[in-house]
């Protein structure tokens, strides 16, 4: 299995003809990840290493049909309505690669995903990676096959170079990963510890979750919450630094 994301996820790219949206959006068709649509207004017609560009969320998903995913790739003061769009257009998961972006802006997103039960990784996230399957965001680079493999090991991450760091220690040492997910370091993120863990807790494929914590935030001890009423049993190791 894997969570998040696997070979049928589609997904949708915002701001792909800047020059990160460009990078990753290669990235993600070299991995394999089902890239349908991209998004920059004033720039509908275009097309970016075979993905239509469209000038909005609705008339990409219209065209191109059920969209699973969309990540924000652009700037910070931009980031806002970028994500509302895609809440509006009734996209499940969002993430948002955009770092720096103003806190008020953040608490607007989050408000308006919990009332659509829309799910918000991120802000400042690299994305999520089911190694085997489907990658979003930037995590692991152009180069994830070194980093990466399938296995039974979830690893949750605030720091996105960390995530990369902790799977390959992981894969050296001969075992793989069932999903890696990086949930941002900025004060405020969609996603927690405790979301994941959850998530990991009905995978079959995971045995076991590895973290990476930073001092600051409650993220941790809510983790630690859930362990102690049980609902979440397997193995969990987690790496405080700070």
């Amino acid at each position: 299995m894997a969570i998040l994301v696997d070979k049928s996820t589609r997904v949708l790219i915002q701001g792909i003809t800047g020059k990160s949206g460009v990078q990753v959006a290669g990235e993600l068709l070299d991995y394999g990840t089902k890239v349908v649509a991209g998004v920059t207004p004033g720039k509908g017609g275009q097309v970016v290493d075979t993905v239509p560009v469209f000038n909005s969320v609705k008339e990409a998903v219209v065209a191109v049909g059920p969209v699973d995913v969309s990540m924000v790739y652009v700037p910070p003061l931009l980031a806002k309505d970028a994500a509302i769009e895609a809440i509006e257009n009734k996209i499940p998961l969002i993430e948002i690669f955009s770092e720096k972006m103003p806190i008020f802006d953040v608490c607007v997103v989050l408000a308006q995903a919990h009332k659509n039960q829309v799910r918000v990784l991120g802000p400042a996230s690299v994305g999520a990676i089911s190694p085997g399957e489907a990658k979003i965001g930037s995590i692991g680079g152009p180069n994830p096959h070194k980093v990466f493999a399938r296995g039974p090991v979830g690893i949750i991450s605030k720091s996105g170079g960390m995530c990369s760091e902790i799977a390959m220690l992981i894969t050296n040492s001969g075992f793989g990963q069932s999903t890696v997910v990086g949930i941002g370091g900025d004060l405020l993120v969609g996603t927690s510890f405790s979301d994941l863990l959850l998530d990991f807790e009905g995978d079959k494929q995971t045995k076991a979750v590895v973290a990476f914590g930073e001092v600051g935030g409650s993220a941790e001890i809510e983790a630690a919450n859930l362990m102690r009423e049980g609902k979440f049993t397997k193995p969990f190791i987690v790496f405080m630094v700070g």
